[in-house]
C-alpha cells in the first residue's frame, strides 16, 4: 500500500493507494481503513508493503493504525511502532491524534 498524493506511474505490480499529503492526514480515512483491513487479512499468506516517500510520518501512522486493527490499544500503538520500526515514526501531533482516535 502506498501512502502518497498520486498514483505510482509505471508500477507493474498490484497495489493500493491512500491519497495522503506529506506531513498530513489521509484524504479519506475510510479508504485508509479499508486498505489496512485488506492488508492485515492478506498478510498471513502474502508479503505486504506499506510505505510513503520518506517512510516515517505517513508510514508510521499507517503502521500504528494497522497495530490498532490487530488488537493493540490505540494509546500504545505509536510507542510500539516507534520502538519496533523507527523512533521517528509518526511525525506530527495530528498524526498521533489520528492514531489515538482510530478504530
Amino acid at each position: 500500500m502506498y501512502l502518497a498524493g498520486s498514483d505510482l506511474h509505471g508500477a507493474t505490480w498490484e497495489y493500493r493507494r491512500a491519497d495522503w499529503p506529506d506531513s498530513g492526514l489521509p484524504a479519506s480515512p475510510a479508504t485508509l481503513r479499508e486498505n489496512l483491513i485488506e492488508a492485515l487479512a492478506r498478510s498471513s499468506a502474502e508479503r505486504i508493503e506499506v510505505g510513503c516517500t520518506g517512510g516515517r510520518g505517513r508510514t508510521g501512522t499507517a503502521l500504528s493504525c494497522l497495530a490498532v486493527l490487530d488488537g493493540a490499544p490505540a494509546a500504545d500503538a505509536v510507542a510500539y511502532v516507534r520502538q519496533h520500526y523507527s523512533p521517528d515514526a509518526v511525525e506530527t501531533l495530528e498524526q498521533a491524534s489520528f492514531v489515538a482516535d482510530f478504530r
